[in-house]
């Protein structure tokens, strides 16, 4: 199967897990009652899925229920069709965005960084550090919402990492590998505070993320980087391109 096929069989398969997934025709809904982010609730097509008019309609409404943007991240390739269905239905692609992808023997040391300590968190209050240095890194403001320390906990309990960054004893980055499905997992999440910006640590953080994921018998470990220089962190440690994600949603009524 090629690795792009992988990682869509590894994202769906981690939706249908999802305790409050909704199967809407051929869709996956992975809805996270407790997180209203938009990353955080999307639909995927099945593989090959060529959806109705009434199939998307229905998409809409179950997202629209649940007070969410109807929104969709999956890899066209294995679904086609499914493209022009959702133009058809008024949705507007967000970004074509390039998914990367690092094995064991492709993984670079990155450049050491003074006082940092990378440590996978233990504690309510470590989670919850490094979910607070998520959502700022993210652009949110005051506490984070639930779901984001709920996340790098089943991560961590069900065979993925999480990873919490301080320097000097502060926390300066956060991050996390999801669960693995068939040996492939996803970088997700990586934040690194305001403060701590362009000292290498986004780079630090994501090779000890991958490394940790390699050693709990992971094969492959896939991301979606944010933009252009952030493409340019994780190729420095060893991540290459292997296809694209589309990125897709409807603006609210």
């Amino acid at each position: 199967m090629p690795m792009d096929a992988d990682v869509q069989s590894h994202t769906r398969t981690l939706a249908l897990r999802s305790p409050d997934h909704l199967r809407i025709g051929p869709f996956t809904v992975r809805h996270n009652p407790d997180w209203q982010l938009k990353y955080a609730n999307y639909a995927i097509p099945d593989q090959g899925a060529e959806p109705t008019a009434a199939d998307v309609q229905a998409l809409i409404a179950a997202f629209r229920e649940r007070d969410r943007m109807p929104r969709l991240e999956y890899l066209p390739g294995g679904a086609p069709a499914v493209e022009p269905a959702l133009l058809a239905a008024g949705f507007t692609v967000e970004n074509r965005a390039p998914i990367l992808a690092c094995a064991p023997a492709d993984l670079l040391p990155p450049k050491p960084v003074d006082a940092l300590v990378i440590t996978e968190p233990a504690t309510d209050a470590e989670f919850d550090a490094a979910a607070r240095v998520q959502h700022h890194g993210y652009g949110g403001t005051g506490e984070p919402e639930g779901g984001e320390a709920a996340w790098l906990r089943n991560a961590a309990a069900g065979g993925g990492v999480a990873a919490l960054a301080t320097v000097d004893g502060v926390p300066a980055g956060a991050g996390g590998c999801s669960v693995p499905v068939d040996g492939l997992t996803e970088l997700a999440g990586l934040a690194v505070a305001d403060t701590f910006r362009r000292r290498g640590i986004g780079a630090a953080l994501s090779a000890h993320l991958t490394a940790t994921a390699f050693a709990r018998a992971c094969r492959v470990v896939w991301l979606e980087p944010g933009d252009a220089d952030v493409e340019r962190i994780y190729a420095g440690i060893g991540y290459r391109r292997i296809g694209e994600k589309l990125n897709i949603s409807l603006d609210p009524a």
